[in-house]
């Protein structure tokens, strides 16, 4: 998969779903299963564990997947299917004060993390998987990476954000340097990087933007810096938001759902909002 250029939020989601897949067929290999019982799963998921519609499509991308890649059996259409029913809420969107009076509580990584959410529209993995070397400060464009339906993409960088930004990088270099003289300060590398540049993971530019405080080991022995959880931030949000006594469901995308929705307010077109 990853050969494929799936990230690895993505992989890790389909093997989620391919094990459950095979712990709802009592362990039977999935070979020796039939189009009935990924029908009868995908229903289960709908019916009985309720999930959204994608997250549905998501078990069915990954159980495809799984035949067509790997095991190489044909299963046909999968006619008899319940699916699960698609939300018609509108999204959570902040006002511009109320945007204001989020950050007002919000501090460093948390906050700098925050303002690329709503500043140029990324979303909170995206953020947090950005390298060094996809900020581009000169032409004041971020490249993320694997984006969703696993397409790269250029969006703007805020300029307001680039001294504050610009103060942490120079931070992460320091801890780099620190790591390399420990004898660590290695990455993982996507994809075939690492066979095709060797030393390239000791390359301060390959390094993630928001680097974790801990470092840890993958299946290979590698020990180094991930980024920052996910749920660090989220949880920060949601503290900012208590404190700014907004009685909203808000979350991490809230910030890219005021974003695109402040944009149109101020006259920007429509589909040059979708694209970023």
């Amino acid at each position: 998969m990853r050969a494929s250029s799936y990230s690895i939020k993505t992989i890790d989601a389909y093997l989620y779903w391919i094990k459950d897949y095979i712990r709802f067929n009592d362990t039977k290999h999935p070979k020796d299963l039939e189009k009935e019982n990924i029908e009868n799963y995908l229903t289960f998921l709908a019916v009985k564990k309720n999930v959204s519609a994608s997250t549905q499509n998501q078990a069915l991308s990954a159980i495809l997947y799984l035949y067509k890649n790997i095991i190489v059996k044909e299963i046909g259409w999968l006619d008899d299917v319940i699916r699960a029913r698609r939300s018609k809420r509108m999204p959570v969107v902040f006002t511009k004060g109320e945007v204001k009076d989020v950050f007002n509580y919000l501090e460093g990584n948390a906050k700098i993390i925050c303002s690329l959410l709503y500043g140029a529209g990324l979303r909170l993995g995206e953020a947090l998987s950005l390298r060094i070397k996809d900020i581009n400060f000169d032409n004041r464009q971020i490249i993320v990476r694997e984006a969703k339906g696993d397409k790269d993409r250029i969006t703007a960088l805020p300029v307001t954000i680039i001294p504050e930004l610009k103060a942490h990088l120079n931070k992460v270099y320091i801890q780099h340097k620190n790591d390399l003289l420990k004898g660590k300060g290695e990455t993982k590398l996507p994809f075939a990087l690492a066979k095709k540049y060797p030393n390239a993971n000791k390359d301060f530019y390959w390094q993630y933007v928001f680097p974790a405080d801990k470092f840890i080991k993958d299946e290979d022995g590698l020990v180094f810096r991930y980024h920052i959880h996910e749920s660090t931030i989220q949880r920060a949000i949601k503290e900012a938001v208590r404190k700014a006594k907004i009685l909203k469901p808000a979350s991490s995308h809230t910030f890219r759902h005021s974003f695109a929705t402040h944009l149109l307010e101020n006259g920007y077109d429509i589909r040059t909002i979708q694209e970023l």
